[in-house]
């Protein structure tokens, strides 16, 4: 009876160690596979803090708009945060190049104080602060109570330079594919006009 149970006992331990040494060559043969020379790639689990998913892919959510070469720049508002223009992607724009000094700015910021808080979510203005001091470009907007939209510092003129313009006041639109639709003077009534019929289409 004795021997009999050494015989069941010992015969548990080698299976049990052959079952251990089985997992640890599966294990092995796993950590591997993605490294393998020649041998299809594993697929890696997603790292935390992996970015989201862009809207629409595998979402079931409208696609995601395409960013226009138009609108890839960045820059720092007067308030100091970083701004993004691809996240106006898909939506009409309009960038207004103004400076602090010029008086037809000061009739204009108005119109804009006006209109864009209205119009953000549909056409967003944005300013473009240029040909002067941080200041006195800040003043400017406190002064037209500008502050519910956004204001890029372009104090080097990098943007007047990429969207080719020499003069202050001029508004660039941008219709929802990415093409600039109008590069000018606009009164406060052709403005305004403007981007309602953009905010309609």
């Amino acid at each position: 009876m004795r021997i009999s149970r050494a015989w069941t006992g010992a015969g548990r331990l080698r299976r049990a160690a052959t079952a251990g040494a089985l997992v640890v060559a599966l294990f092995g043969t796993a950590a591997c596979t993605g490294t393998a020379p020649g041998g299809p790639v594993a697929a890696a689990p997603a790292p935390t803090g992996a970015a989201p998913t862009p809207t629409g892919a595998a979402t079931g959510g409208p696609p995601a708009a395409q960013v226009p070469d138009v609108l890839r720049f960045t820059g720092t508002t007067l308030g100091g945060a970083a701004f993004d223009a691809a996240q106006l992607a898909g939506k009409p724009v309009v960038l207004w190049f103004w400076a602090p000094w010029c008086a037809t700015c000061a009739s204009q910021a108005w119109t804009v104080a006006e209109i864009a808080p209205r119009y953000r979510d549909t056409v967003p203005i944005v300013g473009v602060a240029g040909l002067g001091e941080r200041k006195a470009m800040k003043e400017f907007v406190t002064e037209f109570d500008l502050g519910a939209t956004p204001q890029i510092e372009d104090g080097k003129g990098a943007l007047w330079k990429r969207f080719k313009v020499t003069e202050q006041s001029i508004f660039v639109i941008i219709d929802r594919s990415g093409t600039i639709v109008h590069q000018g003077f606009l009164d406060g009534e052709a403005l305004t006009a403007k981007v309602a019929a953009l905010a309609g289409a």
